[in-house]
């Protein structure tokens, strides 16, 4: 099983539609053993090929046709990234799980039409999951801060250093908008904010 398939290089993906076609059609001819890259192997006649992928996505290339024809498509169903969230916010002991779950999706799919489109961007389930670890690590840390505290800090600093300037502002908003009346402290990184606004200061940044 080859995940993420189509991450490959499409110079390489042409060498691997040769090889597959020489396994696929040794197969169909009811070999025992057959050559493979110049070699001769033995043939397991219950051996399978399977590839995962994601048309469309940024930094994928597209199969080449003769890829394309040894394959046979089965298209997956978009996952309840809400249900998911839920699960995992109760995992890292969020009581009000259901709730924030909502809250952190509704978000996301905000940020996905309303932000500018940066090819960095990313908003999808991975970014959640990355969202909801720090949430619990945080959380661990100060088990008597507000759940929803803990989250939007979470998605503050998680979010914010990916964004351009212009896009700042919107996102801070939609998160008052989700979370009215909620306020976060900003939380003092010690020594280490100290040197990086120092270094900030000599380079005129």
């Amino acid at each position: 099983c080859f995940d993420e398939f189509n991450r490959i290089d499409v110079e390489v993906l042409s060498v691997v539609a040769s090889q597959i076609s020489s396994i696929l059609t040794a197969i169909a001819e009811g070999r025992r053993r057959f050559v493979f890259e110049g070699a001769e192997i033995k043939l397991n006649h219950n051996c399978g090929i399977f590839v995962t992928m994601n048309p469309g996505y940024a930094g994928r290339s597209e199969l080449p046709d003769n890829l394309k024809s040894l394959f046979r498509p089965v298209s997956m169903m978009v996952p309840d990234y809400a249900q998911i969230a839920e699960i995992m916010l109760y995992s890292e002991g969020f009581g009000t799980a259901k709730y924030l779950s909502k809250k952190i999706v509704t978000l996301y799919q905000l940020a996905i039409q309303q932000l500018s489109k940066q090819d960095h961007y990313d908003f999808t389930l991975r970014s959640i999951k990355s969202v909801l670890v720090a949430a619990g690590a945080m959380k661990r840390a100060d088990a008597e801060s507000p759940e929803d505290g803990v989250l939007i800090r979470a998605l503050r600093d998680m979010n914010l250093p990916k964004l351009v300037g212009e896009d700042v502002a919107l996102f801070m908003g939609i998160m008052r908008d989700l979370f009215p009346g909620s306020e976060v402290p900003d939380v003092a990184y010690g020594s280490l904010q100290v040197a990086i606004e120092e270094e900030m200061k000599e380079q005129n940044l």
